[in-house]
């Protein structure tokens, strides 16, 4: 056996055994031992429960296949590795490599390389692949050239342990990207299968072959993992925090805990608001439609809070970043971490990190105090405002179809929503529900692979025993990702129903001030792509159909393959709704305060 093969079969090995059971592979030539090590495995028998022991996807595009491969870790909260070949192929991870550090999303990054006497001589596909993606990982590993002598193996296998804790962020560690870079020396394949022998078969004397030559360290007996380490032993700061009646729970996207988050917003009778991917837009105290009060700086100035609690990473709108400037001023800010060293504090107004908040004292019942109701009866008449206007507008808008989708999923549902206007409708108009899982790539909130990272999700949510799985995307989201719809014939594929609102453009920047300026506005910031998404569809040999009516979303998001909606609405009728809306909720608002 050649050391390439004997050090990717050996690595691939050790990775299954510390628990690796998804890998995703951009086809190279470089990368082919890592290739054809995890084919293999994919191949395996089934072990305990009928599953194999590794999942296989392929894609044809090294930023749609890393993308994948973070969809199917956010959703499963499990190391998936990532694989492509030599030169700018690794560049088009780096997207996905942000955002998974950003999110805390355990990544493992494998990326092939050339040898040493190749790099800085104009070799073809070689570029400077060492600390490529800078302080964006959790550990960056340059690992030697495979080479058959002695203690080869051990190496290995301890290389593989501890990208797999790292990226876990077992021991004191924080989750997110691990990047290992990989030389590989010709040749790059095995022997040839023998006569009548299986490509199994061939895999298994190529692993019994490397264990020979590497000083027989054939790993730990039982499948055991060459090193083991424990999760984080120890205990996250705890701060005691005595009751007041004036407290506001904030949510943002990735709360590390977001059953306790509730459980103490309910315990303090204090208004929870929840961002959807925060996890915690459930509950007695949680607000549906806050965004609306924080709009108003009358509202806040007549309930500045004694005490904020915030998690995750809050920042979807001016107004919550607002709230939470104003709250280190006069009150307490206890910000809570979202693993070992991180927290967000983006108005920088955290007058405390703790790991949790034990509470003392408290209303003894979720709706004990008039602080409390305060809010939720502001909450309820902004909610109603925006439903009169929605339904006097007559028409399929993005806010309905964001309320109406989220209303509309089954319990155990998957709710994917694109980083812009999606999320942001769902947090203006979706009803706090706790059986449906809402996530995003809010991270770094960018563009890019939101349809890879969709079907990953949705993947890795079925394979956890979840139910069916609904994207909420723009058009631009779709476009950007558009590699990302295309699917060889053996790749797994799940229940997941892309809903594409499309625009034909950029419809945030027309709520911004850009869009003010009409003369460079629709080129430079609107964007218009006159793009046939049904025709995109049929180009991936995907179902598609166009939404004509809210009432028949029910209907049309039903399925049990990946398929494509279509929602067409328009960028400024768009924004004239929205401000018809948010000047309703100003009237009703000022009304409950007379």
């Amino acid at each position: 056996m050649n050391p390439s093969t004997a050090f990717a079969t050996v690595l691939v090995d050790e990775l299954l055994r510390c628990g690796l059971q998804e890998a995703v592979v951009a086809p190279g030539s470089r990368n082919a031992p890592l290739s054809m090590a995890l084919h293999a495995a994919s191949l395996a028998e089934p072990g305990p429960g009928g599953r194999p022991p590794l999942r296989l996807h392929v894609r044809i595009d090294e930023r749609s296949a890393s993308f994948l491969a973070l969809g199917l870790a956010k959703a499963s909260g499990r190391p998936v590795a990532v694989v492509c070949t030599s030169g700018t192929a690794a560049a088009h991870l780096h997207a996905a490599v942000i955002e998974a550090d950003e999110a805390g999303i355990p990544l493992l990054v494998l990326t092939a390389d050339r040898p040493p006497e190749l790099r800085g001589t104009g070799a073809n596909q070689t570029i400077d692949q060492i600390k490529l993606y800078g302080s964006a990982v959790r550990w960056f590993c340059e690992a030697g050239v495979p080479e058959e002598r002695p203690g080869q193996a051990a190496y290995w296998r301890s290389l593989a342990s501890k990208a797999w804790a790292q990226a876990a962020g077992s021991g004191a560690g924080y989750a997110g990207p691990v990047h290992l870079n990989l030389p590989f020396r010709d040749p790059l394949v095995p022997s040839a299968p023998g006569t009548g022998e299986s490509a199994v078969e061939s895999a298994t004397r190529d692993v019994a072959a490397a264990q020979r030559w590497s000083d027989d360290q054939s790993g730990r007996p039982d499948r055991r993992p060459w090193t083991r380490v424990e999760p984080d032993a120890t205990r996250q700061p705890e701060l005691e925090l005595d009751w007041a009646e004036r407290g506001l729970v904030v949510a943002g996207d990735g709360t590390a805990d977001p059953a306790t988050l509730a459980r103490l917003a309910s315990q303090a009778g204090w208004p929870l608001l929840a961002e959807p991917s925060s996890g915690a837009r459930h509950g007695p105290t949680a607000l549906g439609s806050y965004q609306y009060l924080l709009d108003s700086p009358g509202f806040l100035a007549s309930r500045r809070p004694e005490v904020i609690v915030s998690a995750g990473r809050p920042g979807l709108s001016r107004g919550q970043l607002s709230l939470l400037r104003a709250a280190g001023v006069d009150g307490r800010h206890i910000v809570l971490l979202q693993g070992p060293g991180r927290w967000s504090d983006p108005a920088r107004t955290a007058t405390d990190v703790a790991g949790r908040v034990v509470l003392r004292g408290g209303p003894g019942r979720a709706d004990g105090t008039g602080w409390l109701r305060s809010w939720v009866t502001a909450d309820a008449a902004v909610r109603h405002a925006a439903d009169r206007t929605l339904a006097a507008e007559g028409g399929l808008s993005e806010p309905l179809v964001a309320r109406d989708l989220a209303a509309a999923l089954p319990p155990g549902a998957l709710l994917w929503a694109a980083s812009s206007m999606p999320a942001r409708d769902l947090d203006r108009h979706m009803t706090p529900r706790a059986d449906v899982r809402v996530l995003a790539s809010r991270g770094a909130s960018g563009i890019d692979g939101l349809v890879s990272a969709a079907i990953g999700a949705a993947l890795a949510h079925q394979a956890g025993g979840g139910g069916p799985a609904v994207a909420l995307l723009g058009d631009l989201a779709l476009l950007h990702d558009a590699p990302g719809l295309v699917l060889g014939p053996a790749e797994p594929r799940p229940d997941l129903c892309l809903v594409v609102v499309n625009n034909n453009g950029g419809g945030i920047f027309s709520t911004l001030e850009q869009a003010a300026f009409p003369e460079p506005f629709e080129r430079v910031f609107g964007t218009p792509h006159g793009a046939d998404i049904g025709a995109l569809a049929a180009a991936a040999g995907l179902p598609y159909r166009r939404l004509e009516s809210a009432a028949d979303l029910p209907a049309v998001v039903a399925g049990s393959e990946l398929r494509v909606v279509e929602v067409r609405t328009d960028r400024s009728e768009g924004a004239k709704l929205r401000a018809a809306i948010s000047q309703a909720c100003a009237m009703a608002l000022a009304l409950t305060e007379a």
